[in-house]
């Protein structure tokens, strides 16, 4: 094959793709398909959202304030954080900056997210950005692995979990007089539950090791100093330190090679 044939044999790929080499997918049939792939996940969200939704009746929040907050911070672990300290001093400084702190992982988010993501136009980066939650995050990372290079999964994952959280937390409290008893259902399970099922999803197997047991080392002494949120972000930084430090070991060549 000549190179001018060649040139031509590249030049029809690309255009049956529709977007040109180099740049970043970004289409309804994503979206859609992100919706449907996330449908197994949104119960779980749903039950969250229903333990926060509980747990905001108990904290003297309306309906409205619940689901306003759970639009505004969309974080599970922040919410509740957020709560506990509501319930002990009013003051809104040290709410802030619990949801600051425990919501810091989501640089680490979007950092990894931005080889994929990062060639899209504002008004597809942004909206999908608002709606990524950790569940949509993880599901789109392994399935961005698995070969998927369409960014609208991306956000038509972040909308099936956002609705569901949304839903979860106006069923919640609404009914909170007949769920109150959250520890009998065992609802107060579902935080670690959900992360666990999180940590499954994202093993890669034997070479994910180092950097997950650096990131429990690195949690549980930071916890132990500070506070849970410090703990995330410590946990999150070891992590993708140590995973970054192996892969530029794995791809130095064998000593003594040319």
């Amino acid at each position: 094959m000549s190179t001018r044939q060649r040139s031509r044999t590249a030049a029809a790929g690309s255009e049956s793709i529709g977007t040109p080499v180099g740049k970043a997918v970004f289409t309804t049939a994503g979206v859609k398909k992100g919706l449907v792939a996330a449908l197994p996940l949104a119960p779980g969200v749903l039950v969250y959202g229903l333990v926060f939704g509980v747990l905001a009746s108990g904290a003297g929040l309306s309906a409205l304030e619940a689901v306003l907050m759970s639009a505004a911070v969309y974080s599970g672990s922040a919410q509740l954080a957020a709560l506990q300290n509501w319930q002990t001093s009013h003051a809104l400084a040290p709410v802030l900056l619990t949801v600051l702190m425990i919501n810091a992982r989501y640089v680490l988010y979007g950092a990894a997210l931005r080889p994929w993501m990062g060639g899209l136009r504002v008004t597809q980066a942004y909206p999908s950005l608002f709606f990524l939650g950790d569940g949509n995050w993880a599901l789109a990372l392994a399935r961005h692995e698995q070969g998927e290079h369409d960014a609208g999964f991306v956000l038509g994952s972040g909308i099936t979990m956002f609705v569901a959280w949304i839903a979860g937390t106006l069923w919640g409290r609404l009914g909170s007089n007949w769920l109150m008893h959250s520890k009998a259902l065992g609802l107060d399970t579902m935080i670690i539950m959900f992360c666990a099922a999180m940590a499954v999803s994202a093993w890669r197997g034997r070479n994910d090791f180092a950097s997950a047991a650096a990131a429990i080392a690195a949690a549980l002494v930071t916890y132990q100093a500070l506070s849970g949120g410090w703990a995330i972000v410590a946990a999150g930084l070891a992590g993708a330190a140590t995973a970054s430090i192996r892969s530029g070991d794995a791809k130095k060549p064998p000593a003594g090679s040319p």
